[in-house]
């Protein structure tokens, strides 16, 4: 085997201290065909324990897992003194755990095939020869790899490969250069990907040494990838906001331009006309020389009657109407032919990906995200790289989009059939936990030949950059497309194969055959309770297995689900060590639902599983919601402020973070007391700190829930709630008028809160004068107009334009009304909000107070009666009506010459309405005495 390039010409004496990889983010060179002269220095044979050691026995007697034996050796191996300095063994060491930690992808990955027997190199003669012995060893490895109740794949295959990954890269805790820590962050985040769902453990570390690559000083090129890598660690944690945050850096960092955007082509065969299309842009900085071919899996054609097997873009400009995404496109990319764009730097291909997995990270079935993500695959796949891995997760990428398509869907299924299908065939081996039980790889499509392959090194250059899958997690996702499309004999001949229990008893479940669901979980938990476990009428009644399977928490907490039966999730709880969060979550829920609902239970498994799992956001907003019912409002605000944290778009959130600080206590302070942190005494603190930071959380969830009118109607009852003069006045107009474009079409008047506009009003009254908000223009025949970017003009704009338009019944809102008519200095205006008013009330009340003889009623009639005639007709009839321009001699028009017979006639009118009942009442009475107050008598 050729000598790896990475190291000097004399492997096992040359290494000087120095870690002969100098780019962290650089390519890596080290390989699958690496992994042998590394294994063979003396160093390496002795951690691996290849010298007889008697600690072996330990390994092969089920004791102890090999991957904590090869640590504890690597430990005891730099502590030793002999001829190699502790730099010297520290840099073997790290290549041999990046040449094992290579050789796992490779082999579980990305292909192609290892040449050599992982177990026969790695492991020593007395843990291979016994085929029982290396079966155990395996499982133990594999065993180990739990993590707060979650497992491994049972038949990950070569895990000694990993073993060897681990022990030396994480847990020998080998102090060297930044790229150990790059490693270890890599490794630990493999072994997240690993697990069956994401553990705060893992996050933890990866986190944490996230952190320190990112204070390092790195070069441009190791700063762009390393922001990639970060976001797709991100994504994988569903921090989503941060990932696109990190992706947009990268390309910045890169000079990478790129735009969603618009083009005017043709999608369908029978279009007789260009529409605006979806297309992504995208132009590298470095016009490398690539090859123009593809290399990679078949990409497979649609074969469609009625849709182009790409979009055929034509030169016609979009005019104003089409769809553009990204606002401003550069000159040089607005040059770019849509039909031929020029092939991009594999790190910017990687670039697109990565956005498209944070796209539809958290929606992926959503219409508008899809419609946004395809275009970023498809940039990849015409023209964009010709990296065999980059342009395998492009397919991927564009067959979880077209999964959801009717006429996409058929071809989607087949790629990732035929990416599935790939994958393992370039990554079986001679393995029997990589083969199905004929001894055969379980694909449809023949091993690639040479030429239609790529090597390792091609495949794994860019990995850290990609959002990959392991082969079993890619046949799952496979199986579950089968499921969503009706397959289920296909899916559960995927998951059976691969004996995903678990899913598969899933996969049962939703199809509503929870017998046999239950059946195969329980088999897989339970003993036979007759001689043959084979017989079909077996339902597995007898004592736990033992040992239980290492994803038995799961399993438990599925067969809980099925059964309803508290006791199956407490059992999960315990057999993982009181660490499986998701058993405390699922207790949570049936607290919740029992009859009556056990909020104090639920609360506190809510918080053990948060105790175990401090980044899961459902968790804690459950919590929160479960404390706002038992209206602990402190704790519940402490609850959403994490909830909030962990994902920033979460507007329910925010708003019941708002509803809990309304609620909480503020600390009791006398006028003397004085603060010893800051030094202020209470009348230095804002009175109204606590409405505020409430109203700041419902404006960030009405930002993110702009269509939910409930939300505005929160942030309008507590903006409003603040006394003037601090009353935010804007944020009530602004509250007022989205509440009544959402619902004011359906609620009518009723969506409007008259208390809290008639705040406004008061306020537009006591603080403005209207003459000074008025912007006259040098022609006197034209009107002035009111400056609409003042707090006035906004109060005068939600009643001209949104309150007034939605009135139909309501006086007190044309009571309203004439007073904005009273301060613009419009008497005519306001006489006939008067009169408004009055009809309103009259018809409201008419049938009690004229037919039914109510009193209540008639008092209004009254009371509105004597408003009408007081306040609007002797009030405004006299004066001057508004607008006018008068000569000399000429009289000014008065409102309502004749206002006091229309005031006469509204008071007969009433009376001989209500003579029959009201006739002598002191209702009647006032309105004789308004009478002739009018008539002057």
């Amino acid at each position: 085997m050729a000598e790896p390039s990475v190291y000097p010409s004399t492997l096992d004496s040359a290494f000087d201290g120095a870690s002969p990889i100098k780019d962290l983010f650089d390519p890596i060179r080290l390989t699958s065909d690496n992994i042998v002269p590394i294994i063979n220095l003396p160093l390496s044979q002795q951690v691996l324990g290849h010298d007889s050691n008697e600690a072996l026995a330990q390994v092969a007697s089920d004791e102890v897992s090999y991957t904590t034996f090869v640590s504890e050796q690597a430990r005891l191996a730099l502590q030793a003194t002999d001829d190699q300095s502790t730099e010297q063994k520290q840099s073997q060491l790290l290549h041999l755990g990046l040449a094992a930690l290579f050789s796992f992808l490779q082999s579980n990955v990305t292909g192609p095939p290892l040449e050599f027997n992982s177990a026969e190199t790695v492991l020593p003669s007395s843990l291979r020869t016994d085929p029982t012995i290396l079966k155990a060893v395996r499982a133990k490895i594999i065993r180990d790899l739990s993590v707060d109740g979650e497992a491994a794949y049972r038949l990950t295959p070569n895990p000694e490969l990993f073993a060897v990954a681990k022990a030396l890269l994480v847990d020998a805790a080998i102090d060297g250069p930044l790229l150990a820590k790059t490693a270890r962050m890599r490794t630990n985040f493999l072994h997240q990907k690993m697990l069956s769902e994401v553990t705060s453990t893992l996050q933890d570390v990866i986190y944490k040494d996230v952190e320190v690559l990112d204070k390092a000083e790195l070069n441009a090129n190791e700063r762009s990838r390393f922001l990639l890598e970060r976001a797709i660690i991100h994504t994988h944690h569903s921090f989503d906001v941060k990932a696109r945050e990190d992706i947009d850096q990268a390309a910045k960092v890169r000079n990478f331009e790129f735009a969603l955007t618009g083009k005017m082509g043709k999608r369908t065969k029978f279009q007789d006309r260009d529409i605006s299309q979806l297309v992504v842009l995208a132009k590298s900085a470095d016009e490398t020389s690539q090859s123009s071919e593809p290399s990679g899996p078949k990409k497979l054609d649609l074969n469609d009657d009625t849709l182009l097997e790409s979009i055929s873009f034509s030169d016609q400009k979009p005019d104003e109407q089409s769809l553009a995404i990204q606002d401003t496109v550069s000159a040089s990319l607005s040059s770019i032919d849509a039909n031929n764009q020029p092939i991009l730097n594999p790190v910017d291909s990687a670039i697109l990906l990565a956005l498209a997995s944070a796209i539809t990270n958290t929606a992926p079935e959503n219409g508008l995200t899809r419609e946004e993500t395809n275009p970023y695959a498809i940039r990849v796949l015409e023209g964009g790289s010709s990296n065999w891995q980059i342009y395998t997760q492009a397919l991927l990428v564009r067959s979880r989009v077209e999964g959801y398509r009717s006429r996409t869907v058929e071809r989607a299924v087949l790629q990732m059939q035929a990416l599935v299908d790939q994958v393992i065939a370039d990554t079986a081996t001679s393995d029997e936990a990589a083969q199905n039980e004929s001894g055969e790889p379980s694909t449809f499509l023949p091993r690639p030949e040479q030429s239609e392959s790529a090597p390792a090194a091609d495949r794994l250059e860019h990995i850290w950059i990609l959002n990959f899958s392991t082969r079993w997690s890619l046949e799952a996702e496979l199986a579950k497309r089968w499921v969503d499309l009706g397959g289920l004999r296909t899916a559960l001949e995927i998951y059976e194969r691969l004996r995903m229990w678990a899913e598969a008893a899933l996969c049962y479940a939703a199809t509503e055959r929870e017998g046999k669901a239950k059946k195969l979980i329980r088999r897989q938990l339970y003993q036979a309770t007759g001689p043959d476990e084979n017989d079909e009428n077996e339902q597995f009644e007898g004592p736990e297995r033992s040992p239980l399977p290492a994803d038995a928490p799961r399993l438990f907490c599925i067969l809980g689900d099925i059964d309803k039966d508290e006791t199956l999730w407490e059992r999960a709880w315990e057999v993982s060590g009181e660490r499986y969060a998701r058993a405390q979550r699922s207790l949570a829920r049936h607290y919740l639902t029992a009859t009556p609902p056990d909020l104090e239970k639920a609360e506190a498994s809510y918080k053990k599983s948060l105790h175990i799992n401090r980044l899961n956001h459902g968790a804690w907003f459950a919590l929160g919601c479960v404390q706002l019912e038992l209206q602990k409002w402190d704790e519940a605000t402490d609850t959403f402020t994490r909830t909030v944290q962990l994902d920033d778009t979460d507007g329910q959130a925010w708003s019941n973070l708002a509803a809990a600080m309304l609620r909480t206590s503020a600390p009791e302070s006398s006028p003397d007391t004085v603060d010893e942190v800051t030094g202020e005494t209470p009348a230095d603190v804002d009175p109204y700190k606590r409405k505020r930071e409430a109203l700041a959380a419902l404006q960030r969830a009405a930002q993110l829930k702009g269509t939910d009118a409930r939300i505005w109607d929160n942030v309008l009852t507590v903006a409003a709630s603040i006394p003037p003069p601090a009353t935010p006045f804007r944020e009530v107009i602004t509250a007022q008028k989205r509440i009544i474009e959402l619902i004011g079409a359906k609620n009518g008047e009723k969506c409007i809160d008259v208390r809290i506009l008639g705040l406004l009003v008061e306020f537009l009254n006591t603080a403005f004068d209207y003459e000074d908000l008025l912007i006259r223009s040098e022609d006197a025949s034209e009107a002035p107009i009111v400056r609409t970017g003042t707090l006035a003009g906004q109060i005068l704009s939600l009643v001209d334009d949104n309150v007034v338009p939605l009135i139909t019944h309501s006086a007190v809102l044309w009571l309203i009304v004439a007073r904005v008519e009273v301060f613009r200095g419009r008497p005519a205006k306001a006489f006939e909000a008067h009169e408004k008013a009055w009809r309103a009330t009259v018809a409201a009340n008419a049938q009690g107070a004229f037919q039914m003889g109510d009193e209540k009623p008639w008092l209004e009639v009254v009371r509105a009666t004597e408003k009408l005639v007081r306040d609007g007709y002797a009030k405004f009839g006299p004066m001057d009506r508004e607008g006018q321009t008068l000569a000399d001699d000429q009289e000014a028009e008065l409102v309502a010459k004749g206002w006091r017979f229309k005031a006469r006639s509204a008071v007969r009118g009433i009376l001989g309405k209500g003579k029959d009942f009201w006739d002598g009442t002191e209702g009647w009475d006032r309105l004789k005495e308004l009478q002739s107050e009018v008539t002057g008598n």
